[in-house]
């Protein structure tokens, strides 16, 4: 009776009543407090949902924006897809948040928590190699034996529940639940099958919280109608919506690497393993997959890096190398003919047949298509190569696909806005007429940091950049005890400035590149005074709190590399439509990137630090004053002991 009453006072309850002062929210969350901006937003995206539109909010950190989107979506009575930008931020509002609001505002809400199926653990898998000769080394041998004993007591199969086991192990690629060998519903194991749990959880949940992966993969299996990943839903809300151009784009092109070759070639003589088929030509053709694919990836340029593969170099390529080529194609056929003509015929062998055909037709795509819609371009990282058709605007299939297909889409996120509108995130993404606010401040920026921009370094393209960088960041540190980002535009700058300030500063430095992500950034939070120099990957998604980060340094304003293929390709197609790429497309990036990569600093309104910017365009440009105008009101200096005072009035 209890739970009942407190829904039935929920549903009275106006927004006011939830988020404003002395309300509902007050009354029951811990540490609580009013925020204007907060109960803005849920007002927002309550009528949005109410009135069946869309809406585009900046809500800076400390607005509580997650449950000013949370509770509106619970009331609306509808099912609502929350697409978060990473899988630690799903699982933040899925462990965190949604028990909160259980407890407190909907005793019946259901909610569902949907990832990628690489993430789960494939029962089969596990049955089939039991006992068989196939692992690793002791390591993997010990691994298995607890993966085996998870997997008769977890109820989810969700591979974050693993805490020992590596993030690159390949011992979990062999035994994960990625489509490449499901059979589906033939499968012995699918009523039992984690992914069919997590399919079934989501058909009864009122809430399914995504990633914006798992999103938009979905969303380009429904244009292709192959099926959905998504039970049916009417609202989605896009938390971090600013990364949604590029993983979109992702998804809505074609990719094809060398690994998937190799991948193929494994998984065909596992299956063959472990089915017992003994056919000495299919398991040469397997072989020769993988001898020819070798050969084939190895005639591209040994040079790492991403480069552009047009019409034109990627018909002269298929020509200098048409008999690797044809051999390839040739070889993957023949394994998808042997596979076909088995008897009797396994469900996996049928899987696995398809998989083939799948290959050598993006294979074929990626190098002879000539669909101008699409920019091509290949990677060399370390031993892969990877080839990529990706779309020049993905705009119109947003649209389409999302906008006009659901009548309510909320985008949200601490940096959207460019001088104060919305102008740029509209027409890169397709976004029909919708609400649209950029809600003020929680924070007060202009005492809780100091923007420091020097107003002698030299420009950026100078030889002597990097030496005086070097020597700005070393008086910085000084100043600041360490305790410091320093963000780069690039892994050579980096690499650089951290080789020519280590022998210069006492603190400890920790670098990009000599740990994983979460290893760097657990050894910065509990480091005293520690340094951090990264790049892109660390400008957005770090949560530092509290005087541990109190230094944030940017080398240069973040223009997307111009010799990058889909940059290249997306800046010439605007100056085939007479626009200006470098106002409309160039200038409105960097913005963005350059307020995410700011925001690492003040997390809290006891947050206090410095944030300082190396590169004088900025000041000397007419582009700088569009960057000044979208970040918040910062107190700027260009005075260094304006910068040591500030922290000498600020230190604990």
């Amino acid at each position: 009776m209890a739970k009942k009453s407190v829904e039935e006072k929920s549903e009275k309850l106006t927004v006011e009543g939830i988020f404003g002062p002395g309300g509902h929210l007050e009354k029951r969350h811990p540490g609580y407090e009013f925020r204007r901006s907060q109960l803005s937003m849920a007002k927002l995206a309550e009528e949005a949902f109410e009135k069946h539109q869309h809406a585009i909010v900046e809500a800076g950190t400390g607005t509580g924006k997650t449950l000013a989107y949370l509770i509106p979506a619970i009331r609306s009575g509808r099912r609502v897809v929350i697409s978060t930008a990473t899988k630690y931020l799903q699982e933040q509002l899925f462990q965190k948040d949604v028990p909160f609001l259980q407890k407190h505002f909907a005793p019946n809400l259901k909610a569902a928590l949907m990832k990628g199926r690489p993430n789960f653990l494939c029962r089969q898998k596990v049955h089939q190699i039991e006992g068989q000769a196939v692992f690793k080394g002791i390591d993997e041998i010990d691994w298995f034996s607890q993966i085996r004993d998870w997997e008769k007591l977890t109820a989810t199969g969700d591979r974050s529940e693993l805490t020992f086991l590596h993030d690159d192990s390949e011992l979990w690629n062999r035994i994960d639940a990625r489509s490449d060998l499901c059979t589906g519903q033939k499968c012995s194991e699918f009523h039992h099958c984690f992914i069919t749990a997590m399919h079934q959880r989501a058909h009864e949940a009122d809430l399914i919280i995504v990633n914006h992966h798992l999103f938009f993969a979905d969303l380009a299996l429904r244009q292709d109608d192959f099926g959905s990943i998504l039970p049916e839903y009417s609202a989605v809300v896009f938390d971090e919506a600013h990364e949604i151009e590029d993983v979109a784009s992702h998804y809505f092109g074609r990719q094809l690497s060398s690994y998937r070759f190799e991948e193929l070639s494994r998984d065909a003589e596992s299956t063959l393993r472990v089915l017992r088929i003994e056919s000495p030509a299919l398991r040469r053709n397997v072989t020769r997959v993988r001898e020819r694919a070798r050969a084939f990836f190895e005639r591209f340029p040994e040079r790492e890096g991403r480069y552009p593969f047009g019409p034109a170099e990627r018909k002269s390529f298929v020509e200098q190398n048409r008999e690797n080529f044809d051999e390839l194609c040739a070889a993957v056929k023949r394994i998808e003919t042997e596979l076909s003509a088995l008897s009797p015929k396994p469900e996996e062998a049928i899987v696995l047949a398809r998989r083939a055909a799948e290959v050598r037709r993006e294979l074929s795509f990626l190098l002879e298509s000539e669909e101008k819609s699409y920019v091509y371009w290949y990677e060399r990282r370390g031993r892969g190569v990877f080839l990529a058709a990706t779309p020049i605007d993905v705009s119109e299939i947003l649209r389409e696909k999302l906008f006009e297909q659901f009548d309510t889409v909320i985008l949200t996120s601490a940096t959207l806005a460019v001088e104060g509108r919305f102008d740029y995130l509209k027409q890169r993404l397709g976004v029909l007429p919708s609400a649209e606010s950029v809600l003020p401040a929680e924070f007060d920026y202009a005492s809780q940091a100091l923007l420091y921009i020097p107003g002698d370094m030299p420009d950026v393209r100078n030889t002597s950049f990097a030496a005086c960088a070097a020597r700005e960041i070393e008086r910085l540190l000084e100043i600041s005890q360490g305790r410091a980002f320093c963000l780069f535009t690039s892994y050579a700058q980096m690499k650089d400035v951290y080789e020519r300030v280590a022998s210069r500063v006492a603190f400890p430095l920790l670098l990009q590149g000599i740990a994983p992500r979460s290893v760097l950034l657990d050894r910065f939070r509990t480091t005293p005074n520690a340094v951090l120099f990264a790049t892109s990957s660390f400008w957005q998604g770090v949560d530092v709190p509290g005087a541990q980060l109190s230094c944030v340094v940017i080398d240069k304003l973040p223009f997307a590399v111009p010799s990058d293929p889909i940059v290249a390709a997306r800046v010439r197609a605007l100056m085939d439509d007479g626009r200006n790429a470098f106002a409309e497309y160039q200038v409105p990036e960097a913005v963005l990137a350059l307020k995410q990569g700011f925001g690492r600093l003040i997390r809290s309104k006891s947050d206090r630090g410095i944030l300082a910017i190396l590169d004088n365009r900025i000041r000397r440009m007419q582009y700088g004053k569009i960057f000044l105008e979208s970040l918040p009101a910062y107190t700027v200096t260009q005075d260094l002991a304006e910068v040591a005072l500030f922290m000498e009035n600020h230190s604990e």
